[in-house]
């Protein structure tokens, strides 16, 4: 049913509703302006009192009750009629409490032309939100409409599952003219009298008004439609008739009707349409016809006036203007206007741009708490807008905060988020008007991994104390703890912060640097704590003899002393010695004695102190070590093994085992080298072919060799690549994975049928599966059991890519059924199944030739070619096939023959002449027999005519005679060529070509002169290769002529130098060689001289000077800026002399980088 139609903001009048059953009501419908009076509302209230509606401006009180909506739409926007140079706003609301996603509202108008990307300050769009009602409140205002804004809109509402519409019409009309009302004529007159009889009645303003009781409906007249047309004398009659008792009201409302009536326009036949819409970077026509062929137009855009360009033509034929704008871009999307005279023309353009589609997808992004992530797409148009959304709200500069940065390079369009939160975990969307990508953002918790701890420390006095730890993170910082208060630096106490370590020095440790030393990370709740203790050192000097001691604990397993040290650090082991006196310390490798004080493995030591110290640890550096202390008083020995591990190599041959619809699964070998300690497990990282971005597939690490990556997208190529994690760190990272792609298995194959059965054979053939995927298909697998039975066999052992296939090595006689399978990287499709069991036994087939149409006459062939027939046939079993030549078994060598199951060839490498005859295929299947015959030709050029002879001679001609060649090449000979030659030049001339005759006529030989002929004979080949030659030779006698001969004069070719042909102006780039020439004519022969700003060149290698014929060219070789100037060319000889000149310019071209520089 239709909405009932309310005026919006900025309308005069509105149109009655509709009733209920979708009919109109008849009644008399008047437009009235918003200055109408009271007597005009008065007849208005006659036309609409059975409605009970009224129409035009309101009464105070009376309240608009809104239709009821129906889908989405709380609230729908209502057609109206907007004034020229006015304001008017149309209003939808929407309820989202039943969606789960913000609704998306468009607003077009006509059928496509989507008003959003028009918005400025014409058109404003506004979005409001009632958290509390859970009600969108959307706004379209026409800011100062225009003529070309009436027509059909709509607006669309589209949630998840839901959509709705609602269209609403917009009129323009013209803005009322201002004049002074007569506020007198407002006013009824009372009495009987005439116009001015009677007194003003001001009671009507005071009076309410009465409401008219409902009368019976008629049809719906209009009243003013009637009086316009009919004559003045009418007037009263028809005011009468409807009911209308002020008549000098309604004259007066009649003349402002006619008043703002358009008029008939004068000077256009055909205006602009309403609007035009084109494609960007399209052309458009816009085309007026006027009533004068000869009156000029001027076109405005946007009120300034176009000029004739490359971009705007203009077109007059007879009475039609035409503007074509070519290359449309959005600075044409305006206002366009036609001008004649006082007369315009109003139109609107309206450029659409291409849809702008994404080019690079979206990639997901893994990451930890307060990183900075990055998502990155490329559209395929620079400048094209891309709309950002997270969990389906949108992101812009507004909403988005300090949180989020958006930015644009070209195409490259990137969503920054500055500092990753949980809050942030969720899909992105990257929107344009052609295309969509999405990518998934997840955010871990950010763990600090501790390294090294710090360990107790017991020191003496006046020693040093060092506190070191390492932790995960390079760029932690925290702070030192001395029994809960903060350490600071100074003279004695040094704090150091180098990559991971954290240290902690204290030079000159005193009684008061006991106590409990702790450090702390910054923004972590960790500690890590140490106690120092004070050793205070009693002096005994009552010497004394000890033994020496070394007191040693590496805590290896066992008590075997061994020392683990990561390859690549260094190991510095303090070894505490005691003894007296003094005791001689000595380290050594096996046999092999540790320097001392030198090398990147050395031993450095003092009285009581022996330190072992490896520099960048190696795997050669593991082994067992001796440590061995002697004085006097006795000796000691402590062995120690130091073991020397690393980060593993990485996995090996990483591989996608399966796919599914959105998962692949993968797997691996275990290293080759597990670093000298246990794997812990491995870590996953996957990527889109393409990208250069790695996501992460799992924080812990995996501990089996097998990984199912899930949430991933059909149809896109991935790569896998995997880290070994141990104690030591983690791996490198492995080979990239051979591409897959996550896809469901294809549709089963159709159309199975059965090709072909033999005694063991059966040929199947089929058509692609109907539904393929994004996978696409590897092959098909076929398979085959007896009928009854469920054991199914596969025929191949790799899946056969064409659509047919042959199953070999079945059982005679047996019914066997057939199913086949497609194969892609997802695994196999359901199976397609003949649904009849095939009886394996051989069908007979009487044989049968089908020769070729063009072996079915005569075959022609040259000496020396080849021959190359093909004869296919049919027949089953497989037909038994001769060859014979001339009714005998072929048995010529030189003649090859093959036979297959449904063709025979015969083919000759080199045909001869010999193999020229009649060749015949037979092909017999049991006792039925079918045959073909061939024709071949074999020829070769002819050979020369025989006694060539001159027959007779008379005048200027001779005939001449020979008989056929003895060799006609074993074809036909179609003509001879016959040739003549002079015995003086002896060159040879063709006269006659392709003569049927051994015989022919030469004409027009010279008199005086003796000929000599040839002739050579033709066929399909061509002409032989040798002629005939005559004879005899044919003379041409003279017959008395004589010719007197003038005396000879001897010409005067004497003359002084002159240039036919000048110098021209040149300009030329620096380097590159280049030439200025003229032309010169003189006898005798003139002397050349070149000059260079009237300075001669002499023998300058830079220069080289030509002549030719007179042609005279001066070559310069890669000019210079100096060679630049005026050249002249003098030419002289004894009758005179002359000059010519040209002007040189040589310029230097500057490289880009230069001239930028510039």
């Amino acid at each position: 049913m239709p909405e009932p139609q309310t005026p919006a903001k900025g309308d005069e009048t509105a149109a009655a509703p509709a009733d209920q059953g979708g009919k109109k009501s008849p009644s008399v419908s008047v437009c009235l302006p918003a200055d109408h009076s009271p007597v005009e509302e008065e007849l208005q209230m006659k036309q609409t009192q059975k409605q009970g509606t009224s129409v035009g401006k309101r009464a105070p009180g009376e309240d608009h009750q809104p239709s009821q909506p129906s889908g989405i739409f709380v609230e729908r926007p209502q057609s109206a009629t907007a004034t020229k140079g006015k304001d008017i706003t149309f209003v939808a609301k929407v309820d989202s409490s039943n969606m789960a996603k913000k609704p998306t509202m468009k607003w077009l108008k006509g059928k496509w032309l989507d008003l959003g990307s028009k918005a400025g300050k014409h058109l404003q769009f506004k979005e409001v939100y009632d958290r509390n009602t859970k009600i969108y409140t959307y706004e379209m205002s026409i800011i100062k409409v225009v003529d070309g804004d009436a027509g059909s809109y709509r607006c669309e509402v589209t949630a998840k599952n839901k959509c709705d519409s609602s269209p609403f019409e917009v009129s323009v009309q013209a803005a009322p003219e201002e004049q002074q009302d007569n506020i007198l004529e407002a006013f009824k007159r009372s009495g009987d009298g005439g116009e001015d009889a009677g007194e003003l009645d001001f009671s009507a303003l005071l009076k309410k008004r009465e409401k008219k009781p409902k009368v019976v409906e008629e049809a719906e007249v209009d009243v003013f439609l009637i009086l316009k047309d009919a004559k003045p004398c009418d007037y009263e009659r028809i005011a009468f008739e409807y009911g209308i008792t002020d008549l000098r009201g309604l004259l007066k409302r009649l003349k402002k009707m006619k008043k703002v009536e358009p008029k008939k326009s004068d000077a256009f036949l055909r205006k602009l349409d309403a609007a035009y819409s084109v494609d960007k970077g399209k052309k458009i026509h816009l085309s007026v016809e006027v009533t004068d062929p000869n009156t000029p137009v001027k076109w405005l855009k946007n009120g300034q006036e176009v000029k004739p360009s490359a971009k705007y033509v203009f077109e007059s034929v007879g009475n039609k203007r035409t503007l074509t704008i070519n290359k449309c871009n959005q600075s044409d999307d305006a206002a366009y206007e036609c001008v004649v005279g006082e007369e315009k023309s109003f139109t609107e353009v309206f450029v659409k741009e291409p849809p702008v589609t994404i080019t690079k997808l979206l990639d997901d992004a893994h990451t930890v708490v307060g990183q900075k992530v990055e998502f990155e797409v490329e559209v395929s148009e620079e400048g094209a807008n891309v709309k950002w959304m997270k969990d389906g709200v949108e992101l812009n500069k507004e909403t988005a905060g300090s949180r989020y940065r958006f930015k644009k390079d070209g195409r490259r369009h990137v969503l920054i988020v500055n500092e990753a939160t949980k809050e942030d975990i969720g899909m992105y969307h990257a929107l344009t008007n052609g295309g969509e990508s999405k990518a998934e953002l997840e955010v871990e918790d950010k763990e600090l991994e501790v390294l090294q701890s710090i360990a107790d420390l017991t020191v003496k006095a006046a020693e040093q104390a060092v506190f070191k730890c390492e932790v995960s993170d390079e760029n932690v910082k925290g702070k030192w703890l001395k029994d809960g208060v903060e350490v600071r630096p100074s003279d004695r106490v040094k704090i150091t912060h180098f990559g991971r370590t954290h240290k902690l020095m204290i030079d000159d440790v005193k009684p008061s640097d006991a106590g409990d030393y702790s450090f702390v990370p910054d923004g972590y709740a960790l500690s890590l704590s140490a106690k120092l203790n004070f050793l205070e050192i009693k002096i005994a000097y009552v010497p004394r003899e000890d033994p020496p001691k070394i007191h040693l604990d590496a805590g290896g397993p066992g008590g075997d002393n061994t020392i683990t040290v990561v390859a690549g650090n260094k190991l510095s082991l303090d070894v505490q010695i005691t003894g007296e006196p003094a005791p001689t310390v000595c380290w050594r490798k096996g046999d092999q004695v540790v320097p001392e004080g030198e090398g990147r493995v050395h031993v450095e030591s003092n009285k009581s102190l022996s330190s072992f110290i490896i520099e960048r640890a190696e795997k050669d550096d593991e082994g067992r070590y001796s440590i061995s202390v002697t004085n006097a008083a006795g000796e000691d020995v402590v062995e120690l093994n130091v073991k020397i591990v690393d980060v593993p190599s990485p996995p090996e041959n990483v591989r996608c085992t399966s796919v599914g619809e959105y998962s692949g699964a993968i797997a691996w070998d275990p290293p080759a080298f597990d670093g000298g300690v246990p794997i812990k497990g491995y870590l996953m990282e996957r990527r889109k072919v393409g990208s250069s971005r790695w996501t992460k597939l799992n924080f812990d690490v995996h501990e089996s060799t097998a990984y199912e990556a899930k949430r991933m997208i059909e149809g896109v190529l991935y790569e896998m690549r995997v880290f070994t994690v141990n104690g030591v760190g983690t791996s490198e990272p492995s080979a990239t994975s051979q591409p897959f792609m996550p896809i469901a298995p294809t549709g089963e194959p159709t159309r199975l049928t059965v090709d072909d059965v033999t005694d063991t054979t059966c040929a199947l053939k089929w058509r692609p599966p109907e539904k393929i995927g994004a996978g696409g298909i590897d092959g098909y697998i076929v398979e085959y059991c007896k009928e009854g039975g469920d054991q199914w066999v596969q025929a191949n052992e790799e899946p056969v890519v064409n659509n047919q296939y042959r199953v070999k090595g079945l059982p005679v006689g047996e019914r066997m059924l057939f199913r086949v399978t497609a194969v892609n990287i997802a695994g196999r499709s359901p199976p397609a199944t003949l649904p009849q069991a095939v009886t394996i036994r051989e069908i007979v087939e009487n044989p049968k030739i089908r020769v070729p149409r063009h072996l079915r006459s005569k075959l022609t062939v040259r000496v020396g070619e080849k021959v190359n027939l093909v004869l296919p046939f049919q027949g089953k079993p497989r037909p038994v096939a001769t060859w014979s030549k001339d009714g005998v078994l072929l048995e010529d060598k030189a003649v090859g023959t093959r036979t297959s199951d449904v063709d025979a060839i015969l083919f000759i490498r080199s045909a001869e002449r010999s193999h020229s005859g009649k060749y015949t295929l037979s092909v017999q299947v049991e006792s039925a027999l079918d045959s073909a015959d061939l024709h071949i030709q074999v020829v070769e050029e002819p050979g020369p005519p025989v006694a060539v002879r001159v027959a007779d001679v008379w005048g200027s001609n001779a005939a001449l005679e020979w008989k056929p060649p003895k060799d006609d090449g074993n074809c036909e000979i179609i003509g001879y060529t016959v040739h003549k030659a002079d015995m003086k030049t002896k060159d040879w001339f063709t006269v006659v070509e392709h003569n049927r005759r051994p015989g022919c006529t030469v004409s027009d030989l010279v008199m005086g002169n003796e000929y000599l002929f040839r002739v050579f004979s033709e066929n399909v080949c061509g002409l032989s290769a040798e002629p005939g030659i005559s004879q005899n030779t044919a003379i041409v006698t003279k017959t008395g002529l004589s010719h007197n001969r003038a005396p000879f004069k001897e010409a005067d070719v004497n003359c002084s130098p002159k240039f036919t042909a000048p110098l021209m102006d040149r300009s030329v780039v620096a380097g590159y060689s280049t030439a200025i020439s003229c032309a010169v004519r003189g006898y005798p022969k003139p002397k050349i001289i070149w000059m260079k700003n009237n300075m001669i060149i002499s023998e300058d290698p830079k220069f080289l000077m030509q002549n030719n014929q007179g042609v005279l060219t001066l070559n310069i070789r890669k000019p210079g800026v100096y060679d630049g100037g005026k050249y002249s060319c003098r030419a002289a000889n004894d009758l005179g002399e002359d000059v010519v000149e040209c002007k040189l310019e040589v310029h230097v071209v500057q490289e880009k980088g230069a001239a930028a520089k510039n």
